[in-house]
């Protein structure tokens, strides 16, 4: 079927924390909303029916999950990416960062060193520290517009004094999709090392140039070390569904952390997300290409208009996910100036690339009806030529 992208849709009102939480994010409750990483179109219509039926049987006890629902992820990564997974080492977790929350618990000590690789999504900064364990960063290198780069150097050095490493494959906020070359050079220091490597995948279906090569893949080597995360709701808009897949090397870690979630009571898909995620898994793949073909040309439309429109804002189109990073550095503004710049003069809702490590930057959120992405570059636009015409 076809799907319609260009419908706006309110979700104020609705307890979307994208739109419902902007008074308390921004001060004002009416910024367009370009920030938290959840989409503005609906979920595929096969997982909108599917959960419908499933709403209308009217009782929703415990459920239990079929041996059909991680068949149904491991047929797709086999699909997708050409990743042969066993479902008897796939374990479920609410989601991505609740999964590495745990495991930073149950394989770290208080204070242990854990590296990720700045500017990174927020959470990593937040959940390392919020188990008072200790943020290393190897910050990325930028090498030009749109291109970034590991310092294997500073890597090399840092892996040797942490116990775990955080990478996020492919990138947020950069949108890289990492090179075999890249990921066989981290995984190996982190072996030589014996760090534990885990791998945040999340985004791994929104690929736009090059290819995802899941960093357990790569060698037996590797499948033998990385712990993978991977989850359909990002993919299909499902966020508050709140479930995803942990895949480990060996049977008896992923016992280790079902046991960490049965002993929290936390161990069971709930009635929706069971059905939710593996009709996904089945059906949604037709609206996941339609949406990719929507997103590369809400790319496009953002980079050209910034080009032409908006001097002293630059961006690229990313290779993966669905979000934008835009230098904002040739406005001349301290970021605490430059995001209420934007809240206030260009009443626009973006992430704040101090969230994410990097002062310069902010971070937009381009899943979004492209109507609503003109209303928002014109407010910028007129919001800057404004700016320097007072100056």
């Amino acid at each position: 079927m076809h799907y319609d992208f260009d419908k706006v849709i309110d979700r104020s009102g609705t307890n979307a924390a994208k739109y419902d939480e902007r008074p308390r994010v921004f001060g004002r409750g009416d910024v367009i909303p370009l920030w938290i990483a959840d989409m503005d179109f609906p979920a595929p219509q096969p997982v909108v029916d599917a959960l419908t039926r499933r709403a209308q049987e009217g009782i929703w006890g415990y459920t239990s999950r079929p041996d059909s629902y991680f068949a149904a992820i491991c047929d797709w990564q086999r699909r997708r990416n050409g990743w042969e997974i066993d479902p008897a080492k796939c374990s479920h977790a609410l989601g991505v960062i609740p999964a590495i929350g745990a495991m930073i618990q149950y394989m770290t000590q208080p204070g242990d060193r854990i590296l990720i690789q700045s500017p990174v999504y927020g959470d990593f900064f937040d959940i390392v520290r919020d188990n008072g364990r200790v943020v290393v960063e190897n910050p990325l290198v930028e090498e030009g517009s749109g291109v970034w780069r590991i310092d294997f150097a500073d890597f090399a050095e840092k892996i040797q004094t942490v116990k775990m490493f955080l990478l996020c494959s492919p990138h947020n906020p950069l949108g890289i999709t990492w090179s075999r070359e890249d990921l066989e050079r981290m995984v190996a220091l982190c072996r030589e090392n014996h760090v534990i490597l885990i791998s945040d995948e999340i985004h791994s279906d929104l690929i736009f140039q090059g290819k995802h090569i899941p960093t357990a893949s790569l060698s037996r080597e590797a499948a033998d070390s990385v712990i993978s995360c991977i989850s359909a709701t990002k993919t299909f808009n499902m966020a508050g569904l709140q479930a995803s897949t942990t895949v480990f090397p060996t049977v008896e870690m992923k016992q280790t952390f079902d046991r960490f979630w049965r002993n929290l009571e936390i161990h069971r898909n709930n009635a929706f997300s069971l059905v939710a995620m593996e009709t996904a898994y089945r059906e949604g793949e037709d609206w996941l290409e339609q949406l990719k073909a929507y997103l590369m040309g809400n790319f496009r439309y953002v980079k050209d208009f910034l080009d032409q429109h908006v001097p002293g804002v630059t961006t690229f189109i990313p290779g993966a996910t669905y979000l934008m990073w835009l230098d904002c550095r040739g406005l001349g503004m301290d970021q605490e100036e430059l995001v209420r710049f934007l809240v206030e003069k260009a009443g626009l809702g973006l992430s704040s690339g101090s969230g994410f490590g990097l002062d310069g930057f902010m971070r937009l959120n381009a899943a979004c009806p492209r109507s609503v992405l003109e209303r928002a570059m014109a407010q910028l636009a007129q919001a800057v030529a404004d700016r320097q015409r007072d100056v």
